[in-house]
């Protein structure tokens, strides 16, 4: 179920119905018993800054290029990374 807000065309109150989605009930001001239809308002969210788009989601430093790879530091005298 989905709450929705309908505004009474009598005296102007806006009140939430309770319905499912694709229903279209008549509603009814509960104040004054008068029709009400649905209410349309924007929403109070505001996105500001970075962070809101798939290319904002990655560390400044990376790249879709591969890295160079680490120094390696084994003083092993049979190991396979020494050639590196």
């Amino acid at each position: 179920m989905a709450r929705y807000d309908y505004i009474c065309t009598s005296c102007n109150r806006i009140f939430e119905v309770e319905h499912p989605m694709d229903a279209r009930p008549d509603a009814v001001c509960p104040i004054c018993g008068s029709s009400a239809q649905r209410h349309f308002a924007s929403s109070s969210i505001v996105f500001k800054g970075s962070g809101f788009y798939n290319t904002d989601q990655r560390d400044k430093g990376s790249s879709s290029e591969a890295s160079a790879p680490e120094p390696h530091s084994c003083s092993c005298e049979n190991c396979p990374r020494k050639s590196e």
